[in-house]
């Protein structure tokens, strides 16, 4: 019955506390034993670095929670990017879809909402982090969505096909 839930849950993408709890524990006992590594996106993790490098404090925020996302991070294929990121959200902020998350992680870091880029492949966060005042841009890789996500699919946000193609400040 347990296995057959969390079955249920992996395959209609629910972000239960439960089933993220239990992915951490898998992940670390992986990346511990080197098992497998987190795939990154190499135009991602070049760009990740050079924008470091320029001094912009970069963040994440994901459904997973904050300890695997430093597991993901720091046991990537491009190596350990932990160093990169000024700070970590997860759910405990709120929903990804929900504009107060996004008023509270620019309230957390002491930025205004303005001056944040957001970056997902998830129109509908999208739209919650530009209601809550942030700069958007869709991430609307051609191997994840084959069917682009131009036009009126990507709400009015900045469209790009990768990093590389972002250009700062928007």
């Amino acid at each position: 019955m347990i296995v057959e839930t969390l079955q249920g849950w992996i395959d209609q993408d629910r972000k239960h506390t439960a089933l993220k709890a239990l992915q951490g524990l898998i992940w670390e006992a992986g990346y511990r034993n080197a098992d497998f590594t987190a795939p990154i996106y190499p135009d991602a993790a070049q760009t990740l670095r050079r924008w470091h490098a320029l001094g912009l404090p970069l963040y994440v925020y994901s459904s997973g929670s904050v300890p695997a996302q430093k597991l993901f991070f720091g046991h990537s294929d491009a190596g350990d990017l932990t160093g990169l990121f000024s700070g970590w959200f997860d759910t405990e902020v709120g929903g990804k879809r929900e504009a107060d998350s996004y008023a509270r992680i620019a309230d957390s870091i002491g930025v205004k909402a303005r001056d944040i880029l957001f970056l997902s492949d998830v129109v509908e966060e999208l739209d919650a982090a530009r209601t809550a005042g942030m700069q958007t841009a869709l991430v609307d890789r051609i191997e994840d969505y084959p069917q682009s996500r131009a036009g009126d699919a990507a709400h009015g946000h900045t469209h790009v096909a990768s990093f590389l193609e972002v250009e700062l400040p928007l």
